[in-house]
């Protein structure tokens, strides 16, 4: 009996391994590159050189249209098959054409005709399509605009102007379809397919492992041991705080550390009897530059990375130095700009306050504190290794979250209810609003004309990408930003000869990150704090942290800048 019942097949388990042996199978022949001839082979590509995916090309033989047409895939190329046409010597064209672009027409040669139906394949190369500006061009312009003034000048929330801003594009679509082609901006299933699905549930999975962590009571406790080993001194608290959620930022994210952290502040703030924008507006700079360090650390580094490929340790390895070097900088400028405010501190501790900040700092389950600790570990090891597995951080951000709420056990409703959906409403759109400018060509517009001004000049290119990005966060937030350059450095990083490939990437996550510092709408770590000061009574100006954060910004870019120089133009 024993030894029948081991020979037994679960036949569940038997199907599992069967289905995921033939996907296996399956996907690996798919990937196989089709072999034999009759094939014609090339690559569309925009006046810039980057490839063109959709793009329709069709077979004409004379004047007359034939039945044998493809499209071209993501990278620009296309495989026409011509092993069912009827080649003569007649004259054979491809005609070229997709919305938002010219109509190219290719004449093939006789030569590579006679090839063609000799049975052999042929290569015509990159098929270069020239870009043309219809009415819809300008529509997405205006629309576009519309929605970042509503961002910036903050008369309703950022998810919901992202999401007025993809709605009326789409709306406009839909409507122009029915009078003028040239209205027309994107499709639906077009503007589903510019969201970038990894920075949605790489934000999804670590938005739910910050809630379990949060469960547990130990940023409560971190803020109390900052609080006790100041003993009183405000300049030294200031410092610890700023070393917590500079460290916190790279570990979770600067926006959901701010939003951890500004309320406990606020209370020790005022424990301390000192004014809490002293303390906060230091922490949130700190939590800007420190969360630049890691892939995960700013959302802004979160678009670069899916959008680039670079990983989690190249972030680590290539950014933490430049990150080091601006936290020195930016400690520096505000021991010196609050020197007299730390002076006239008196230290008086409010004994009331003091008491419900050490009653709250329990770690309230250390048994959770314990198992995150360990599933924390296992990702940060697949981050810096998962590269080699092909394991995009999506992928372990899910599984990491995943496996806490397995292993826990929590409230999973809460848990859900905890992610913020409205961020990643205002990415979904965001990617929308932003895919249909590169849609009708705005972005390869951008892209020209960086290209011109900078030329093939790598110290050009850095310095322009790196101060630009930081001056322009200080008016537009950094997230749609950042997503609008994108294309723009991909370009200039095929462009320059000489530029590694991540070099000018790195220079955007450092001009992005930290020039969110210099006004309040730049970042959204800067947002989410004002608003919960204003609420409990100490509303930030933006013309008292413009004062405090525009020179921040300049202390701590140029250091950053300084260090990629060195790193990228130097040891090169």
């Amino acid at each position: 009996m024993e030894s029948t019942r081991k020979q037994q097949v679960n036949p569940i388990r038997l199907s599992m391994v069967i289905v995921f042996l033939s996907l296996l199978l399956a996907s690996t022949a798919s990937a196989q590159p089709q072999q034999g001839g009759n094939v014609l082979v090339g690559q569309a590509v925009n006046p810039q050189g980057m490839p063109i995916k959709n793009m329709q090309v069709k077979l004409w033989r004379g004047a007359e249209e034939t039945e044998f047409q493809t499209h071209s895939h993501s990278d620009g190329w296309f495989v026409l098959d011509m092993s069912k046409v009827s080649l003569d010597k007649t004259v054979w064209t491809l005609k070229l054409e997709r919305r938002h672009f010219s109509v190219k027409m290719v004449e093939l040669s006789q030569e590579t005709v006679s090839r063609l139906a000799g049975g052999e394949a042929f290569c015509i190369g990159q098929v270069k399509v020239e870009r043309r500006k219809t009415a819809a061009f300008w529509i997405t312009l205006v629309i576009f605009a519309f929605m970042m003034f509503l961002i910036a000048a903050t008369p309703m929330h950022n998810a919901l102007a992202a999401l007025l801003g993809a709605s009326l594009l789409l709306a406009m679509s839909a409507v122009g379809h029915m009078f003028n082609t040239d209205l027309i901006v994107f499709g639906f299933g077009e503007a589903v397919g510019s969201i970038d699905w990894n920075v949605i549930f790489l934000i999804m999975g670590m938005m739910i492992v910050i809630a379990v962590v949060e469960g547990t009571g130990v940023f409560r406790w971190l803020a109390f041991f900052a609080f006790k080993k100041s003993k009183g001194k405000l300049w030294l608290l200031m410092l610890i705080l700023m070393a917590i959620t500079a460290v916190s930022s790279a570990i979770l994210d600067n926006v959901t550390t701010m939003l951890l952290m500004t309320p406990i502040t606020i209370r020790i703030a005022l424990a301390m009897d000192t004014d809490p924008l002293v303390l906060l507006m230091p922490e949130v700079m700190a939590a800007n530059v420190g969360g630049l360090s890691t892939m995960v650390g700013t959302p802004t580094n979160i678009l670069i990375a899916s959008y680039s490929g670079i990983s989690f340790s190249q972030f680590l390895i290539n950014l933490t130095p430049g990150v080091l070097l601006a936290l020195g900088g930016l400690v520096g400028y505000c021991l010196f700009i609050y020197r007299k405010t730390f002076k006239e501190q008196a230290g008086r501790v409010s004994e009331e306050l003091h008491d419900r900040l050490e009653k709250g700092a329990v770690i309230a389950q250390p048994g959770h504190l314990k198992k995150s600790g360990w599933v924390g570990l296992g990702m940060l090891v697949l981050f810096l290794f998962g590269e080699h597995l092909h394991m995009p951080p999506a992928v372990i951000a899910l599984m990491g979250a995943t496996s806490l709420l397995v292993w826990i056990r929590p409230n999973v409703e809460e848990m859900i209810e905890a992610v913020d959906w409205t961020t990643l409403v205002f990415f979904l759109t965001l990617f929308m609003a932003v895919g249909a400018l590169q849609e009708v060509g705005f972005i390869d517009l951008i892209a020209s004309g960086a290209g011109a001004l900078v030329g093939e000049n790598l110290f050009l290119g850095m310095l322009v990408i790196t101060f630009m990005a930081a001056l322009i966060s200080t008016v537009i937030p950094n997230i749609p930003f950042t997503a609008t350059m994108l294309p723009v450095v991909a370009y200039l990083t095929a462009q320059i000869p000489d530029a590694p490939a991540e070099s000018l990437y790195f220079c955007l996550a450092v001009g992005a990150a930290m020039g969110g510092n210099g006004s309040l709408i730049g970042a959204s770590a800067n947002l989410v704090t004002s608003g919960i000061a204003e609420r409990s009574g100490h509303p930030i100006s933006f013309a008292r942290f413009f004062k405090v954060g525009f020179p921040a910004l300049l202390i701590t870019v140029t250091l950053a800048f300084a260090w990629l120089l060195f790193r990228y133009y130097v040891l090169e």
